[in-house]
């Protein structure tokens, strides 16, 4: 209500688009500024009218009179703020999914080869980074994989690093698996139980893409990290099991005549590299690689995804057993389409990799446009030609 007046600019919350006007508060509007909000709003109600006619029928006038109209009490303000406010999308069944990964943590160690490459992946990258590190935090630590695949020359430092994840059973598992760690934490309501700049390190494998609000807890972990400090995660792509979900729904459709929630979503990773700038990352980078797994059969591959802990855990999925018959035919369909010449299937897993850091001032800054000092054509050796009409 206090700005300057004249400018106007345009503010995105989910899906309320309003135009703002900037004005300037007179001097009468500054002695009942303390006063009741339903008050400051008649006040500026006024002083709308007094705009040219294009401001007054932009949506902030229109949102103005709609307040002025239905909430003209003293909780006015916070009453219109409720319309601002995003809800997280529930994908997954939080019970649901703890119970599977409580169940699945006794014998992981027999499933974990996907967790122990996408740890050594993590692991080659942070070999690259000239840096030392006093705190890590490993995010999703299932049994103690990503600790046991640090670097040698961690091990020889004094590093302080804090394992968490949200099955209790896995952070037992992961206490026994790395005795030198110092804090193995179970985390809740997918909220990091940590303090802000807190770490300078956060490692993460093939675990993010079971979050319900993946961008708020991007936000969490840049708020986490200190100044300058690193974000190395990989998760499931995209086009990881493509195979196996084509096949389950060709089968379902032909059966049961539709298809029901069973492959949890995944993100693309052009997605995922905006989500990393909107969480606020500097540096940003995201790379794709697709691993191929061989199996007898589309059984053998489900009994892996089970001692894993992922099974179907979404809001929506069916109550009742399928029938069997839909499991056959997408195992026959799966063996027609997808096998071998010595009768194994694939399954194609896409591990995406993020790497972002969180903002400092001695990062690297883009030089203003136009500043260059030299010519492309120049360091090339060719001659540059102009575009037509510039």
């Amino acid at each position: 209500l206090c700005m300057s007046y004249g400018d106007s600019y345009t503010e995105t919350q989910g899906n309320i688009h309003s135009t703002l006007i900037k004005t300037r508060a007179p001097s009468d509007l500054q002695s009942i500024w303390r006063k009741a909000p339903s008050r400051v709003l008649l006040s500026c109600r006024g002083l709308f009218a007094r705009l040219p006619f294009a401001f007054r029928c932009c949506s902030a006038y229109k949102a103005t009179r709609k307040i002025n109209n239905k909430y003209r009490t003293g909780c006015a303000l916070r009453t219109a703020s409720t319309y601002m406010v995003q809800t997280p999308p529930r994908i997954f069944d939080r019970s649901a999914w703890l119970h599977n990964r409580d169940r699945a943590a006794a014998g992981y160690e027999k499933a974990a080869f996907l967790k122990e490459l996408a740890c050594a992946r993590l692991a080659e990258r942070l070999e690259l980074v000239r840096r030392d590190f006093t705190d890590i935090l490993d995010l999703g630590c299932h049994g103690g994989q990503m600790s046991a695949a640090l670097p040698a020359r961690f091990h020889e430092q004094s590093v302080k690093i804090t394992q968490i994840d949200p099955s209790a059973a896995f952070v037992r598992r992961a206490r026994v698996a790395n005795p030198s760690v110092q804090k193995n934490l179970v985390m809740s309501d997918d909220i990091l139980p940590i303090a802000p700049a807190s770490c300078d390190a956060v490692l993460s494998a093939i675990f993010l893409h079971w979050m319900n609000d993946l961008p708020g807890m991007l936000s969490q972990i840049c708020l986490a990290l200190r100044p300058d400090g690193l974000l190395l995660a990989n998760m499931l792509g995209g086009r990881s099991l493509t195979e196996l979900r084509g096949c389950i729904a060709e089968a379902e459709i032909e059966i049961c005549g539709g298809i029901s929630p069973r492959c949890m979503p995944m993100a693309d990773i052009r997605e995922l590299g905006s989500l990393l700038q909107r969480a606020g990352f500097a540096l940003p980078v995201a790379d794709a690689e697709l691993v191929t797994v061989t199996y007898p059969d589309m059984f053998r591959l489900m009994a892996d995804i089970k001692a894993m802990g992922g099974q179907n855990c979404l809001f929506g999925r069916i109550s009742h057993f399928t029938p069997r018959a839909v499991f056959m035919r997408a195992a026959a369909l799966y063996k027609q389409k997808f096998s071998h010449s010595g009768g194994q299937i694939k399954a194609t897993v896409e591990l995406i990799t993020l790497t972002g850091w969180a903002p400092d001032t001695s990062q690297p800054q883009p030089l203003r446009p136009g500043s260059a000092a030299n010519r492309l054509a120049e360091a090339l050796g060719t001659t540059e030609t102009p575009l037509k009409g510039g």
